[in-house]
């Protein structure tokens, strides 16, 4: 147990180190363009940062930090061996990292605690997410005031 917690540990730092460099760039980048558009009404403003913030930065940004995330939990399964034969170890991650759990793949036993501990890994890094997004829409609404 202590193997799968100190692997889960490793995997889950990597992720949040990619999700903390990820976070900060949209950040500035939004607030960027928030204050760009001083003089226009504040709920245009508000609005051209919704769109900028959610469809900008969480579909290109944000899935490609969700995905490299998976990817490395995919590759701790792969030099852990905790995918059972034949599994794909980045299929095995997405279905454990999203919550999804089909059911269809089941982790080697050894390495059991992975999935779980991988699904909280995503459920904290899918909160961080919207965390920041709503941060970057508070601090607009304010800079409007």
């Amino acid at each position: 147990m202590l193997r799968e917690l100190l692997v889960g540990t490793v995997a889950s730092v990597c992720n949040i180190a990619i999700h903390a460099l990820v976070m900060a760039t949209v950040v500035q980048i939004t607030l960027r363009i928030a204050g760009a558009k001083d003089t226009v009404r504040q709920s245009l403003r508000l609005t051209t940062v919704m769109i900028a913030t959610v469809s900008i930065a969480t579909v290109p940004i944000l899935m490609a930090a969700h995905f490299s995330e998976v990817m490395v939990w995919s590759l701790a399964y792969a030099i852990v061996g905790a995918a059972p034969a034949g599994a794909d170890p980045v299929y095995f991650a997405f279905v454990n990292y999203t919550t999804l759990g089909y059911g269809d793949v089941i982790p080697v036993e050894r390495w059991r605690l992975l999935g779980p501990t991988t699904a909280m890994n995503g459920v904290l890094m899918f909160g961080w997410s919207t965390a920041v997004i709503f941060e970057v829409l508070r601090r607009t609404a304010r800079r409007g005031d």
